[in-house]
């Protein structure tokens, strides 16, 4: 029940974040200077009366404001329009939104079943060759800039062979047998997954690597050990619970940073997610698909930072005294 509270009231709290986040992609879409019927003004077979049909289809006729409030209120109904292609919106977005999750969600598999080990293991390994060869390795994972990466990867790829250039699925992939298909969408995420994973993980080692060594350098873990307690149950059953809490609290960052970060490299490998959609539709300043795909995209990282926090209640029997304490 307290949980259900706690829910209701984050989602009550998100909408005036919504709101804003609408408004202000809103005005700086339709105040840049692209013009969204480019591509059918370039077309000789298109019509003027074409044009001006799709002009009031859009309401460009219309002041700034009264298109906000007219894109609000069919977004609000759940319609979201159609494309300047013609294509309807939410079509869109139930193909590119699931592409995005997968490969967000492998990502962040990859990440905490690698990166949480090796943070423990830096820190129990303080100073030593290892601790310090990881510091390295980290460092330059996070001074990598993913478009850069992902485009040596591609070039690793069209050079080899050894994996699909772009894409989730092969041309035959209806043809393939259930085996065959999941092989074949493993192949097409191995790249793009290996660049996001490169990116992500060195900052999680590094972060679980200070709070372990916080947690190892405090007063009841210097304690159990004094009691006579071996090194493991030192390790697991006192630092790492206690360690492991703030890393929660990174997962819905995490999930954020994954969801923004993933658009250049999607680009980069014409993977069919959500980012790409919108880099592609910013650039034809598509303003139903834009606006759509933007908030689609904030709902998800709204959702993943509610995931934390769920999780950290959950785990942390200290979050849940604070918030009885402040209710009560």
């Amino acid at each position: 029940m307290e949980l259900l509270k706690f829910i209701t009231k984050r989602i009550l709290q998100v909408i005036p974040l919504l709101i804003i986040v609408s408004l202000i992609s809103f005005f700086i879409i339709r105040l840049s200077p692209v013009d969204p019927l480019a591509e059918l003004r370039l077309n000789p077979s298109i019509s003027q009366e074409t044009l001006d049909k799709e002009i009031k289809r859009l309401n460009l006729d219309k002041p700034i404001y009264i298109q906000y409030f007219s894109w609000a209120k069919s977004f609000i109904k759940g319609d979201l329009g159609y494309t300047s292609a013609g294509e309807k919106v939410s079509v869109k977005l139930k193909e590119r939104i699931p592409n995005t999750l997968l490969l967000t969600l492998v990502v962040i598999f990859m990440t905490w079943a690698v990166g949480i080990p090796l943070g423990i293991l830096a820190a129990v390994k303080k100073e030593s060759v290892l601790d310090r060869t990881l510091t390295v390795l980290a460092s330059i994972g996070m001074a990598i800039p993913s478009f850069f990466f992902a485009i040596l990867m591609l070039i690793f790829a069209v050079k080899t062979g050894w994996f699909p250039a772009g894409g989730l699925t092969s041309y035959d992939f209806n043809e393939l047998s259930f085996l065959e298909k999941i092989t074949d969408i493993a192949k097409h995420l191995f790249l793009p997954s290996i660049v996001l994973f490169t990116i992500s993980l060195s900052g999680l080692q590094r972060q679980m690597r200070a709070n372990m060594l916080e947690v190892l350098d405090s007063d009841y873990v210097k304690f159990a050990r004094a009691k006579g307690l071996s090194e493991g149950k030192v390790l697991f059953k006192h630092a790492l619970r206690n360690a492991i809490n703030p890393m929660i609290t990174l997962l819905g960052f995490e999930f954020a940073g994954l969801l923004s970060g993933a658009a250049l490299t999607e680009y980069v490998f014409q993977y069919p997610g959500l980012g790409r959609l919108i880099l592609e539709a910013v650039l034809k300043s598509d303003i139903n698909l834009v606006m759509a795909s933007l908030m689609m995209g904030t709902i998800m990282l709204i959702l993943g930072n509610l995931i934390a926090d769920i999780l950290l209640m959950i785990t942390d029997p200290r979050v849940r005294a604070a918030k009885d304490g402040v209710k009560g």
